[in-house]
């Protein structure tokens, strides 16, 4: 489901518009249980988390946890990206060692290291494109996609002036070699399972 705040008469003036004051309004929303919320060059998107979906995350949360721990592995809380009105909740990301939450109580996007999203059939087009360029942008040193509608991965690292260098896509059933980025492991994908 995709909310276009630009189509409200009410919000015309988007200048004004903060993530802060657009993420207060979805807190008093009724989002129904088991949706991730988040902003997208100001739009706002809801996606169900299929059992697939999770169960994709919570593979990719284990393996950072063999070698990183509890505290700098995160899934789905909000982070601040640049670009206009981004306010992303990735699927799993890790912190730098040592990083501290802002004022605001939120991490900041700089000390973000490694974050991998799992494609949803209805958002997959944002992961793809706005959100791998505010990735790219903020020097998000490794970003990886698993899309278990085609059965690959895609890995996205070296961000430079704003665009990735992507290297070859990864079948479902192969590892992906990170243990040369900061992430320092290979990812199995033998038990990734397809939509």
């Amino acid at each position: 489901m995709t909310i276009e705040l630009t189509n409200r008469i009410e919000m015309a003036d988007s200048d004004e518009l903060s993530l802060d004051m657009l993420f207060d309004w979805l807190e008093r929303m009724p989002v129904p249980e088991g949706y991730t919320v988040e902003i997208v060059e100001g739009a706002i998107y809801m996606s169900p988390q299929r059992d697939n979906h999770w169960d994709l995350i919570a593979n990719l949360y284990d393996q950072l946890r063999t070698k990183y721990p509890r505290a700098r592995v995160k899934n789905e809380i909000r982070v601040d990206y640049p670009g206009h009105l981004n306010g992303f909740s990735s699927d799993v990301f890790l912190i730098k060692e040592g990083a501290a939450k802002g004022p605001s109580g939120r991490w900041h996007y700089q000390d973000v290291e490694f974050i991998a999203e799992v494609i949803s059939r209805d958002t997959a087009k944002n992961d793809y494109g706005p959100k791998r360029d505010a990735y790219a942008l903020a020097g998000v040193p490794v970003y990886l996609i698993v899309d278990p509608y085609i059965g690959q991965c895609h890995v996205f690292t070296e961000p430079k002036d704003g665009t990735y260098r992507a290297a070859p896509a990864v079948k479902f059933g192969d590892p992906i070699d990170l243990t040369d980025t900061v992430v320092g492991l290979a990812v199995t994908t033998d038990e990734f399972g397809w939509d």
